[in-house]
């Protein structure tokens, strides 16, 4: 979980500064990196081991 945390927090601030005053071509593509880097991190995060956890029947009862 760390190293995807690691990068999503790294690269967001990186392009914020194209997000801010990139030319007619960067801009667009600082958007769609932002966003499709936050939507993948959430997915990667919480979607795919919920999925997992009901499609293989896993239970965190153990855990609790």
């Amino acid at each position: 979980m760390r190293p995807i945390l690691l990068t999503t927090a790294t690269t967001v601030p990186g392009i914020t500064p194209l997000l801010r005053g990139g030319t007619a071509m960067f801009k667009p593509m600082a958007i769609t990196i932002v966003f499709g880097l936050a939507y993948a991190t959430m997915l990667t995060l919480l979607v795919i081991p919920v999925l997992y956890a009901m499609l293989f029947r896993v239970s965190f009862a153990k855990y609790a």
